[in-house]
């Protein structure tokens, strides 16, 4: 008989008895979850880049698609991009960290009264003109009408993607907009290391052939996390996405920072990196979340699914710590923690009903299996409701 009454849209007491305003029948009722990256403009693409065994067969498809990517506002592009919103949301996500190029998913976001963080994303690895691409983004971000839902930052793509120049002039925006966070892709393929530690392989040979080679890069011979936290880049406002590749040592120096690991186990099988380490994660105390990547690398925005995933590969991790993987520690990580990611009084009644069949004893193991967006329910946030659980 838990009971949550809600007052106009927020959430006014937490009890573990009350009066059945909105009796639900065997539920689990809990925080909606939280997708911590996904590219929701990549939609359109959704089965058009097919699986790969290794990262750069994947990229190489990925890019010539994104070469002809439609315009922003082009009717395809929008229309894929509120599909997978209204997916996200059916499938019980509440909260999302958009990572975007083309800022098109902002006015649908927006419309549709999904909370997120956006990340304007920049790339540049040849290290031409820095101060000028960040100040351009920072215009462009600033031009958005928002509302209170939605918040915007920039964000590099990856260490062999973005020059030192910018990293160095985002790291200095992100310092002059106090408190803001930013994201960064970190350690998600074997190419990556390569290329921070020898300078050489494929990421290199494709670098070159793109015309964007960066004669002036001088090698860091390190792991992607103490090159980024030598630079200054790496702080506990950043969420470091996939790190696939981390390693004790780099494990250590994330949770010294702070820094919240966002994993896309599924999206990492798809792209041929393997799956992540998800019980050495947890083993260092690293502060982890959950995202799904794109629909270019998955095959939905189900967070459960993800959440099923990550049961898969690291069966050792208690399922109450997935569970606040995909709550509380997203929804803090993405800087909206005071009003999302845990049933508290006072937060935003963003709260979510998952019918449990009879005869299920641990519902938390349940919760993280796999549920289907039909046996979800976004409970009422009509003002004075109370819904209850039966004994």
């Amino acid at each position: 008989r838990g009971a949550v009454t809600i007052d106009s849209g927020r959430i006014v007491s937490v009890a573990e008895s009350g009066d059945e305003d909105v009796a639900l029948g065997r539920v689990a009722v809990l925080p909606g979850l939280v997708n911590a990256h996904t590219h929701l403009e990549l939609s359109y693409l959704h089965g058009r880049i097919p699986p790969a065994s290794r990262f750069l067969d994947w990229v190489r498809p990925m890019l010539a698609a994104r070469r002809e990517r439609p315009a922003p506002d082009d009717p395809v592009m929008l229309r894929a991009t509120a599909d997978a919103i209204r997916h996200a949301r059916a499938g019980g996500t509440s909260l999302i960290g958009e990572v975007t190029n083309t800022l098109a998913a902002v006015p649908l976001l927006r419309d549709a009264n999904m909370p997120a963080c956006v990340f304007h994303e920049l790339i540049g690895f040849a290290g031409l003109n820095a101060n000028e691409q960040v100040t351009a983004a920072r215009h462009a971000i600033d031009a958005v009408p928002l509302a209170e839902h939605l918040r915007l930052t920039l964000a590099p793509h990856a260490p062999y993607s973005v020059s030192p120049a910018l990293f160095g002039a985002i790291r200095r925006d992100l310092d002059d907009h106090r408190p803001v966070v930013s994201t960064v892709h970190l350690g998600e393929s074997p190419e990556e290391v390569e290329l921070l530690r020898s300078g050489t392989g494929p990421w290199r040979a494709l670098l070159e052939e793109l015309g964007v080679w960066n004669e002036g890069w001088e090698v860091p011979q390190c792991s992607p996390v103490e090159y980024l936290t030598e630079m200054g880049f790496l702080t506990g406002s950043v969420l470091a996405v996939h790190g696939v590749q981390f390693e004790g040592t780099d494990l250590d120096r994330l949770r010294t920072l702070g820094v919240t690991l966002v994993s896309c186990p599924r999206s990492n099988r798809y792209v041929g990196v393997g799956s992540p380490p998800l019980e050495a994660f947890y083993a260092m105390d690293v502060e982890v979340a959950f995202g799904t990547d794109s629909l270019a690398s998955v095959e939905d925005l189900n967070m459960f699914d993800e959440l099923a995933e990550a049961r898969r590969i690291a069966p050792k991790v208690p399922a109450r710590a997935l569970l606040r993987s995909a709550t509380l520690t997203g929804a803090t990580a993405l800087g909206f923690g005071d009003d999302f990611g845990s049933i508290e009084v006072g937060k935003r009644a963003a709260v979510i009903a998952v019918r449990v069949p009879e005869g299920v004893s641990d519902v938390e193991e349940y919760l993280v299996s796999g549920v289907e967006p039909s046996a979800i329910e976004w409970l009422p946030s009509t003002p004075n409701s109370q819904i209850s659980t039966p004994k």
